[in-house]
């Protein structure tokens, strides 16, 4: 299902599942230069790498797009499929796993078209690298507890849909994408920690860009609360699709 998903995203079109590498492509290089060459902008400010923002900001844009990508399909994951709540009998669970599949595929296009990017620049590569799958695992089981809460409230709440769109906005900036924490005064950038993507974002540009040791002890937490969502928002899920049928 979740290789129907991506396919199913480009059928018709004449690149078909290319745009998936295209399109990374093109806004890495848009960013480059809109960023690096006409704005000239450094990130921090005192950076001399006249790349380095747009590589921040690309890097912290994959994170971000996996996140969205997910969490706005979740309430009409089972309002698109009805007739697998009427009809058969079908394991509804695993919609939002699809909808995750196909979010992880793009991420990791993206991180390749970043690597490529990178290794072009001259960017030495460290063995710090590596740890990146350990720092997703725990965002997404995050993504996977808020989509099974969201796929449900879905469908007993139809405005749960124009909510998220704009939630997504408020966490696009409040959230060190377009900025470094570093930037902002401690007293204000503790709070940006209560955005999901912070953490992940901020360490996922340690291990790839800075070279440097994830930050243990705050994923540990992370990891924590991310559990206790998907085991939360699975629980939900199963407590409330039986109301499903009698709604649609």
């Amino acid at each position: 299902m979740i290789k129907r998903e991506v396919i199913g995203r480009y059928r018709g079109s004449f690149f078909g599942l290319l745009w998936s590498f295209i399109t990374p492509i093109i806004m890495l290089t848009i960013y480059t230069f809109v960023f690096s060459i006409v704005f000239k902008a450094r990130w921090g400010g005192g950076s001399s790498d006249p790349y380095e923002f747009a590589v921040m900001l690309f890097s912290g844009l994959i994170v971000f797009n996996l996140f969205s990508e997910s969490i706005t399909q979740a309430p009409s994951l089972i309002l698109n499929n009805v007739n697998y709540v009427k009809k058969v009998i079908f394991p509804l669970e695993i919609l939002p796993w699809v909808s995750l599949g196909s979010a992880v595929f793009h991420a990791a296009i993206s991180f390749l078209v970043l690597f490529i990017f990178l290794a072009i620049l001259g960017h030495p590569f460290s063995i710090s690298m590596l740890w990146l799958p350990v720092i997703m695992l725990p965002f997404l089981l995050l993504i996977m507890g808020l989509s099974w809460f969201l796929a449900s409230l879905g469908v007993f709440v139809r405005d749960i849909g124009q909510v998220i769109g704009m939630l997504m906005t408020v966490l696009l900036f409040m959230c060190p994408i377009f900025y470094s924490l570093s930037a902002l005064p401690e007293s204000i950038a503790q709070y940006l920690y209560l955005n999901p993507l912070t953490l992940i974002v901020d360490q996922v540009r340690t291990v790839l860009i800075s070279a440097g040791q994830p930050d243990w002890v705050k994923l540990g937490y992370y990891s924590l609360i991310a559990i206790i969502f998907a085991w939360s928002g699975w629980f939900w899920f199963s407590k409330t699709r039986k109301g499903f049928a009698d709604v649609l």
